[in-house]
């Protein structure tokens, strides 16, 4: 027997857990449940991540959450427990499949366009690092964090599953014409990882022309890889494309840890009702025994599954509405009267279990992530955001009396767009400026010449961030402004 964790949920969690696990147990599927306590209530009682303590040593001891979808509490200050696990344990790479369900009617099934698509969604850095200022009264900011050891964690478990899976092609979607340096770095990596892969076929396509393709011909994609945020929106449209949330299972992989959940709701205007559709935490449930090497278990209930969509029953979320829905519990059982039955349409391939018990492992301190540095790296500047409601002409006066012989002003941009040296009277103005700093001839300059010039402008302005413009390897590691 396997030990998981069992973290049944908020809403309606409780009760397509509860459904789940009598499929599960009806199966004989040999797990051993160790129920943990997570989720709002968890919240309520002062626990800021959502999680007690001994939940939390619970699912580090035996590798493995099983979860229903959990809420977070609205404006008490606390972060969302489910980006809190994911995060905590480095569950770097968020797997979805989307797949066409017959039974589950969609305007591509009626059309007869399969879709069997998978997404691999960064997990851990980009927006959801949740890492935001206000520099003004009226201006905040978000940071986005790419990093190359994060974005190979990811990718090459891409590049891996979609290998395993024998997809023919994987696609890296992105925003690297805008985003140069942040998405132009995670595709600069795809590329390194694709070179080890040459019988894959590896490309990419720009994340808005991606969505389009997808609405309009999702057969044409396989496996595709994104960072977080891009992700999370490509998921639920993906999503939308075979049925809805109700039909998108979940799997959280990081090294050590893996979480596998329902991404949907806690639906509170059903929960008690005992009508939720718990098809989407069950598929969830068949990634997850997969993980486990529960191959034949998998496939027996996945086939039970498929059949019965296949039969027509269904629960009031979706199916033909001129028949009798079944409730939660009853489309459980329905499920369970079907063991044994192979469906018409794709049914999954019965292979061998092969036990794979989750390594027992104690990490005496933080794994540290880091690419060994190759190039030679100097600073050749500061970019200061500034407060100010003063024309771009009159901030510039003043910066040039600060440069101290060793610094140059070459641009003054608001929100991204160049206002001086050049730019145009129509570009509306907020107030946080960028002074981009850069040392004459772009010879290296140190910290403390930028502490010095820092001294200076906050004798005009309250400098309320700054970053440091850096050279890797003759490189420049910055972007430039519109327009600049």
């Amino acid at each position: 027997m396997t030990k998981i964790a069992v973290a049944k949920g908020d809403g309606i969690g409780p009760e397509i857990m509860d459904a789940v696990l009598s499929i599960f147990n009806a199966a004989k599927v040999p797990l051993e449940y160790e129920f943990v306590d997570m989720g709002k209530w968890v919240f309520d009682k002062g626990y800021s991540n959502g999680m007690t303590p001994e939940a939390q040593s619970a699912i580090e001891s035996v590798g493995i959450l099983f979860k229903g979808p959990m809420e977070t509490p609205k404006g008490k200050g606390v972060k969302s427990v489910n980006v809190t696990a994911r995060k905590t344990w480095n569950t770097y790479a968020n797997k979805r499949t989307f797949q066409t369900l017959h039974g589950v009617d969609t305007v591509f099934s009626k059309a007869g366009i399969p879709i069997d698509v998978t997404i691999v969604r960064e997990n851990i850095e980009d927006t959801y690092g949740g890492i935001e200022h206000m520099l003004t009264q009226d201006v905040a900011l978000s940071r986005r964090f790419i990093t190359r050891p994060g974005s190979l964690q990811v990718i090459k478990y891409a590049f891996e599953m979609a290998k395993k899976k024998g997809a023919k092609r994987i696609t890296c979607g992105h925003k690297a014409n805008i985003m140069k340096i942040t998405d132009g770095l995670f595709l600069e990596v795809f590329y390194e990882v694709a070179k080890d892969y040459p019988e894959l076929k590896a490309d990419d396509i720009i994340v808005d022309d991606l969505c389009m393709k997808l609405v309009s011909r999702p057969d044409l994609f396989d496996v595709v890889v994104l960072t977080n945020l891009q992700g999370d929106i490509v998921s639920d449209l993906c999503a939308g494309l075979v049925g809805g949330l109700g039909f998108a299972p979940s799997a959280n992989i990081g090294d050590h840890i893996s979480i596998f959940e329902a991404v949907h709701g806690t639906a509170p205007d059903i929960t008690g009702k005992n009508i939720a559709n718990p098809t989407a935490l069950l598929l969830s449930g068949f990634g997850m025994l997969r993980h486990l090497g529960l191959m034949e278990t998998s496939a027996m209930i996945e086939n039970a599954l498929l059949y019965t969509l296949e039969s027509g029953v269904h629960t009031g979320d979706f199916g033909d509405k001129s028949t009798q829905s079944l409730n939660t519990t009853e489309f459980a059982q329905a499920i369970i009267g079907n063991f044994g039955k192979v469906p018409a349409h794709h049914p999954r391939p019965v292979l061998s279990n092969h036990y794979v018990t989750p390594t027992n492992f104690k990490l005496e301190k933080n794994p540290m992530l880091e690419t060994v540095e190759k190039d030679d790296q100097y600073i050749v500047g500061v970019d200061m955001f500034i407060e100010s409601n003063e024309q771009p002409n009159q901030i510039a006066e003043k910066c040039l009396q600060h440069t101290m012989g060793l610094f140059k002003l070459v641009t003054i941009s608001n929100r991204g767009t160049q206002v001086w040296p050049t730019g145009s009277v129509f570009t509306n103005l907020v107030n946080q400026f960028r002074c981009r700093f850069e040392s004459i001839g772009e010879v290296p300059v140190t910290q403390t010449d930028i502490v010095e010039l820092y001294k200076l402008m906050i004798t005009d302005y309250k400098v309320a961030s700054t970053e440091i413009l850096n050279v890797w390897g003759g490189k420049k590691a910055y972007s430039l402004a519109q327009g600049q």
